[in-house]
């Protein structure tokens, strides 16, 4: 059997190790494979990891061996870095000038050392890891760090309860066919007497060795401490590991009991020049004592320094140690490490003051740490320090005001945007608060990224008038009222702010007011005036945000590039490439929570649009998990409210629309024209003319918006609504359809302008308006049902062009619900929850095939399943609300004709 040191055999683990040692092998296509290997504490995960890796090794793979941090605040990456630094001594560093890409370097540095061969990266006690560190598996193992790497990482299985974060990336890693997840199971009860008697030695009783299984659960560590006492004749202990714990620990010398609870007071591993520091005794002394403590096996010993054997040692001995006596240790720690020559490590000197109850010297170490975790883009964990050193700073510090500004923009960078208003207020009530322009620019974001364009767009206006407005915060708020404005549908409004913006940017602006400004200008040229150009503006800002590597910059250019793409150009493959791989860079730059959700939304509704339902509903299972808030998660809930009423999941989508609704306090008209639009589609669906009709009504009067589209749609579905009316036997709102026609008159005028892909979408939907108008008059005309259909067939989108179609070769309507349309079998492969290609069943009154609306499908057992499932009937949407599931979702394609 394999031994390390005194470590018992490998008892029942052989079969284990070999699948092991086989999966890393056995790379994915990207060259990527990992082994997440769980289990509870002392289950012998550590050991397994060694085990394998000196296997590995030998076969001629690289290894590198890195150990997660045992405190909340670690640094970004701390692990990998570790790793890094053991090689050959250096690492990579985050710098206010060079950290835009610290995922990139690090991964040029491990695919380096691999050289031509496989480098085996080991992560041990990886439910300690920072957010960094998680988000760099997902990056490394879906293949975007280019780096042939196999990862073999333990997890304490009793940490991840609840929402541990770890949580949600195993479960977005298991979807990856080269990762595997071994649960390493307590040993059972003939192996647990096979590892008792190696260790005793000779022959034991049965009676013995089922004491110590009955004792320890099969758990390995627990396991050998109790074969050895009953060893070395050490009898009647206590049942409980604490116990057991403290009687071991009153054997060993005085000075090697000091040495054991300075260690389990310290960040592991402790070096030996900080115990020494922190344990007063001569070297010769704490040599000794160090020695003994390992003899006893409470400590081991590496060149990184010492580590308990297990920290349940640290956590039986934490409750043994007086308050007085546990803040004296941290302090003497704390100190140690600030005497230490080269860079301090701030995460543990912040960690060691916390605990020795001195908050004024625990402050500047928590700042240092947050700046270094904002100079490597680890937002979540700036974040946490941010607030740490909120709660380390009294009202009357004079550190606060500057505290309070780091720790709402920080705050606002993780996606906490009303916690970012609340500091922010806090702030401007301050003596010695920023000037009036910063604090409305700064409201004015925080604002619109909350869902609350209208106030925002009055504090952008406020920031430009500002008195102590200077030039350089002038060409900001211009380039970020500009892309307000983009969200609220006002193109004009938003191209002259756009220009504006980049005049500024040129002479007195940052790169991320060029990036903002060229994207607002691109998307608004290419919706008004020409597609094409538009699209080399934002192609342009992209190689700008690129070579800047900065979050916002990328996260900018990539929304507006794949949503230009995947809306009025019509490239829906390119347009859903383009926003995965930005939800992939911006996720490893820690906007997880808001940039990579939008982009992912965006592919949602791509792959919504050109059929992919199934898809799409993973894409969206995906964003969800990063929890997002305000606008972020309304991009996300009207994507979602897309596909359910795809599907003919009415509760689901009422419940999500509903959602949408309560964070929606003054939204732009790209969110507020969508929610609308789909209100009034399921109304319609339920046979609510009234309701339908008052939504659409809502939308007219509640808008400034001169996106044609967006109006376009909102008038289709209002005359819709009548038609259903008429169609049903209840009265039509002859106001309602004067108000309608007034729209339909001002897309005729409007799209004479527009540029040929939106004035072709625009026309679609004028057709569709007329063929409506033509229900509500009784002359059930065809043809505009059939040029609608030659428009969605010239853009390849599968469900409506067979919709409207059929609607086409009886002069039916393309109403929502179940239905067959007139008889006809709509096109195959409509979306792939319908393998078949079979249309919804529409049921049918006695008025000559007309569509009655209001027969939902019942909702599956279980509720919002997922949806799609080979083998069930998907019930199909006529895109209600297919105009906008989410801001930028402009109509059913506002596309052009290629």
């Amino acid at each position: 059997m394999a031994r390390q040191g005194d470590e018992g055999p490998l008892v029942g683990r052989t079969g284990t190790l070999a699948d092991v040692q086989s999966n890393l092998r056995n790379v994915g296509p990207g060259g990527t494979a990992a082994v997440f290997v769980t289990g509870e504490s002392g289950v012998g995960k550590s050991r397994l990891l060694r085990e394998t890796a000196d296997a590995l090794r030998e076969t001629g793979f690289s290894v590198l061996f890195g150990t997660c941090l045992d405190i909340g605040d670690a640094s970004p990456l701390h692990p990998v870095l570790q790793a890094l630094r053991r090689l050959d001594g250096t690492a990579p560093a985050g710098t206010a000038d060079d950290a835009g890409a610290l995922l990139e370097r690090v991964s040029r540095d491990l695919r380096a050392i691999a050289g031509e061969q496989q480098l085996l990266l080991v992560l041990d006690d990886l439910q300690w890891a920072d957010r960094s560190t998680r988000q760099l598996l997902l990056y490394l193992l879906a293949g975007l760090g280019d780096v042939r790497v196999s990862v073999l990482a333990a997890i304490r299985a009793e940490a991840l309860h609840g929402t541990h974060p770890l949580r949600r990336v195993l479960a977005e890693l298991r979807r990856l066919r080269s990762v595997r997840v071994v649960d390493l199971a307590p040993l059972s009860q003939d192996h647990t007497r096979e590892l008792v008697t190696a260790i005793v030695g000779g022959t034991v009783a049965l009676e013995d060795a089922d004491r110590v299984y009955k004792r320890s659960g099969g758990n390995p560590f627990v396991v050998e401490e109790l074969a050895r006492d009953l060893r070395d004749g050490r009898v009647e202990l206590s049942d409980t590991l604490r116990e057991i714990f403290l009687s071991r620990v009153d054997e060993l010398p005085p000075n090697a009991h000091t040495v054991v609870h300075a260690i389990a007071a310290g960040v592991e591993p402790v070096e030996h020049a900080v115990l020494a520091g922190v344990v007063p005794l001569p070297e010769d002394q704490l040599i000794e004592a160090v020695r003994a403590a390992v003899t006893h096996r409470f400590v081991a010993s590496d060149r990184d320094g010492y580590k308990l054997r297990h920290r349940l040692v640290a956590e039986v001995l934490e409750q043994e140690v007086l308050p007085a006596e546990a803040a004296s240790l941290h302090r003497r720690y704390a100190e140690t490490l600030e005497s230490v020559e080269g860079e301090p490590d701030n995460a543990r000197l912040a960690f060691h003051w916390q605990r020795a109850g001195e908050p004024d010297r625990a402050l500047p170490p928590v700042v240092a740490s947050a700046r270094a975790a904002e100079r490597m883009y680890g937002f979540a964990e700036a974040h946490r320090y941010w607030t740490i050193a909120l709660q380390l700073a009294g009202d009357t510090d004079p550190r606060r005001t500057e505290l309070l500004g780091h720790a709402a923009e920080s705050a606002h960078q993780c996606g906490e945007h009303l916690l970012a208003l609340a500091r922010l207020e806090e702030l401007a009530g301050r003596p010695d608060a920023p000037g009036q322009s910063e604090l409305h620019l700064r409201r004015a974001r925080y604002l619109a990224a909350a869902g609350r364009s209208a106030t925002a767009e009055i504090e952008y206006q406020r920031a430009l008038e500002a008195p102590d407005c200077t030039p350089r915060r002038r060409a900001s708020a211009a380039a970020y009222l500009a892309e307000l404005l983009l969200h609220l549908g006002r193109y004009a409004d938003a191209n002259q702010h756009a220009r504006e913006a980049l005049e500024l940017a040129a002479v007195n602006g940052a790169t991320t007011d060029l990036v903002r400004a060229s994207a607002a200008l691109g998307f608004s040229a290419a919706f008004r005036e020409d597609p094409d150009a538009g699209l080399a503006v934002i192609r342009h800002a992209v190689e700008i945000a690129e070579r800047s590597g900065h979050p916002d910059d990328l996260g900018v250019a990539y929304l507006h590039l794949a949503e230009l793409l995947a809306g009025p150009l019509n490239s829906l493959e390119e347009g859903v490439l383009v926003a995965r791989r930005g939800a992939g860079l911006l996720a490893a730059r820690g906007v997880g929570r808001t940039y990579q959700t939008r982009l992912l939304a965006i592919a949602a509704k791509g792959l919504f649009r050109n059929g992919q339902w199934s898809e799409a509903y993973a894409v969206l299972e995906t964003a969800m998990r990063n929890h997002p808030s305000g606008a972020d998660a309304v991009e996300l809930l009207l994507a979602r409210s897309q596909l359910w009423v795809g599907f003919g999941e009415v509760e689901n989508a009422r419940r999500d629309l509903d959602a949408v609704a309560t964070l929606l306090a003054g939204g732009g008209a790209r969110h507020v024209l969508p929610m609308l639009t789909l209100r009034a589609g399921l109304a319609m669906w339920q046979g609510e003319h009234a309701e339908a009709r008052a939504a659409v009504q809502r939308g007219l009067t509640e808008t400034r918006s001169d996106d044609l589209v967006l109006l376009g749609v909102l008038a289709w579905h209002g005359l819709r609504a009548e038609a259903e009316a008429h169609v049903a036997g209840q009265p039509i709102d002859a106001g309602a359809i004067r108000r309608l026609r007034t729209v339909m008159d001002r897309l005729v005028k409007g799209v004479v302008e527009a540029p040929a892909p939106v004035r072709a979408v625009v026309d679609g939907y004028l057709d569709l308006c007329t063929a409506e108008l033509s229900r509500v008059e009784d002359r059930q005309d065809p043809e505009p049902w059939a040029r609608a259909a030659a428009i969605w067939d010239r853009r390849q989108q599968p469900y409506p062009r067979g919709v409207l179609t059929a609607a086409a070769r009886r002069g039916l309507p393309a109403a929502p619900g179940p239905a067959h349309v007139g008889g006809h079998r709509a096109a195959p492969g409509v979306c792939d929850g319908d393998r078949d290609g079979r249309p919804p069943v529409r049921q049918r009154d006695h008025r000559g095939g007309a569509a009655v609306p209001g027969h939902a499908r019942r909702r599956r057992p279980g509720g919002a399943g997922r949806p799609g499932a080979r083998g069930g009937r998907a019930v199909h949407a006529d895109r209600t609300g297919a105009g906008g599931a989410g801001g930028g979702g402009r109509g059913l394609d506002q596309s052009r004709d290629r």
